[in-house]
């Protein structure tokens, strides 16, 4: 089965192998079909000239001169068309210097014009070729040849003319074969070459498949065996493969030991700083969870944009909203807040799970906040693909007061609260907003079914 399909496009390399073969091809067949029919046409001509000569031969062996001096014909040659007018087949036998002496019956009352023409050439015996027009404007091949009779004082002229309609017609039919015979070779050629070059470039589609499957998490690696032109890129497309994976393991190393210096001194901070509980002990506290909230928030960020384009992430999104529903309820269970989850079990996310988490937790966290007492998580995939490739779309509405339309963009900015006697940092949703942008999504709001606020969470799907 041939990858894709036989249409080829201008800018591949399937086209340019396909159609710089054809075009030589082409040029081959056409120069060998030219060379053909110009060696069949020698040849034919020849033979035509063969012909006649025999002809001829046998004109001059049955012309003999009688007792009163005159050439006279001892026989018939074996040819019909000498004795139908106008027939294209013609002999005449005429004394330099005299008059017309003999004709055959098909030259009726006309006569070959012997003049010399351009095109006239003469054998090792002395016979003219040349072409001359005859009755009825009939384009004629015509041998000449003179010779002494025995018993007659002038040279003699013996000329036989045959039709060259006979050879033309040989020579047409000869030349559309050979057409159809280029034609349908080219076709052949043409063909083998499509499947030669769609069997030859398959590897290159076993590549793009082993690169699909690394893409959607499926394998790590490029696996299986390549032909020896293709096997020098498929290692060092692994090497490339491994070489960042290190690097990334290596970035997350020096995040979380820069995380973990950092949060210590601001911990022995904060602790000294409630040990004065003056207004300046106050203020350090403040200032310390601040810079805590700052340093989490910028650690995550750079975590995230170092994994948002790993290959072969690859996320089961099913599972992680069912964990992270029953965790919210469990958090919530006080207020009685129902969560209900539908997604698609085969629903894949093209990303990191805790990235996953992260968004997803935050916007179901903030939908139970605000939810009076029912709060809807549904993940489907779209069917329009964007920015090139297939998304999926996270839905969680809650049944609380929503948020007004002129208020929405200002609760997706970093550290806006709309209510302040709601718990939290006001980082929730600019940290989904940050993180969905990272990896090509986006977030919406809008207004819920429920009544309440509609968050849309539009995120990569991972290839099936």
């Amino acid at each position: 089965m041939l990858p894709r399909s036989l249409h080829l496009r201008t800018d591949s390399l399937a086209f340019r192998l396909v159609a710089g073969a054809a075009l030589w091809s082409s040029v081959v067949l056409l120069a060998g079909g030219i060379i053909l029919s110009s060696i069949f046409r020698n040849t034919v001509e020849r033979s035509f000239d063969a012909r006649l000569e025999v002809l001829l031969g046998s004109l001059i062996a049955t012309t003999e001169v009688n007792d009163q001096h005159q050439i006279v014909r001892s026989r018939d040659l074996n040819e019909t068309r000498f004795d139908f007018a106008y027939s294209g087949w013609y002999w005449q036998i005429a004394p330099l210097a005299q008059r017309l002496a003999l004709r055959s019956r098909s030259l009726f009352d006309q006569s070959i014009d012997l003049a010399e023409g351009k095109d006239s050439r003469r054998d090792v015996s002395g016979a003219r070729y040349f072409d001359a027009t005859g009755p009825e404007n009939q384009s004629l091949r015509v041998v000449e040849r003179r010779v002494m009779l025995p018993g007659y004082d002038v040279p003699v002229s013996f000329a036989v003319a045959g039709d060259k309609a006979e050879m033309e017609a040989d020579i047409q039919s000869f030349n559309s074969t050979v057409f159809t015979a280029m034609v349908g070779l080219g076709a052949g050629i043409l063909i083998a070459l499509l499947i030669q070059v769609r069997f030859g470039l398959r590897p290159l589609e076993g590549v793009r498949r082993a690169l699909a499957q690394i893409r959607s998490g499926k394998a790590t690696k490029l696996d299986g065996q390549f032909p020896s032109e293709i096997e020098p890129l498929a290692e060092e497309i692994n090497s490339l493969l491994e070489s960042n994976r290190e690097v990334l393991e290596r970035a997350r190393m020096h995040v979380g030991n820069l995380a973990h210096a950092l949060k210590t001194p601001l911990s022995v901070l904060t602790n000294e700083a409630r040990a004065h509980p003056d207004g300046f002990g106050e203020q350090a506290v403040k200032l310390a969870a601040n810079m805590r909230e700052q340093i989490d928030h910028h650690l995550a960020r750079a975590r995230m944009a170092a994994s948002a384009n790993v290959f072969g992430a690859h996320t089961p999104v099913a599972p992680t909203l069912a964990r992270l529903a029953r965790t919210l309820e469990r958090i919530y269970a006080e207020r009685g807040i129902s969560i209900v989850v539908a997604c698609p079990e085969d629903l894949g996310f093209r990303g990191e799970a805790q990235d996953l988490e992260e968004m997803a937790g935050n916007l179901l966290d903030n939908a139970c906040k605000w939810a009076a007492a029912r709060v809807e998580l549904k993940a489907r995939p779209l069917s329009a693909p964007r920015k090139g490739r297939p998304a999926f779309m996270v839905t969680v509405e809650d049944d609380g007061p929503g948020v007004p339309e002129e208020k929405r963009k200002a609760a997706l900015r970093r550290g806006s609260r709309l209510d302040e006697t709601k718990p939290g940092s006001g980082l929730g949703l600019s940290i989904v907003t940050e993180i969905a942008e990272l990896y090509g999504g986006e977030l919406h709001l809008a207004d819920a079914a429920l009544g309440g606020l509609r968050a849309e969470l539009v995120l990569p799907a991972a290839s099936e």
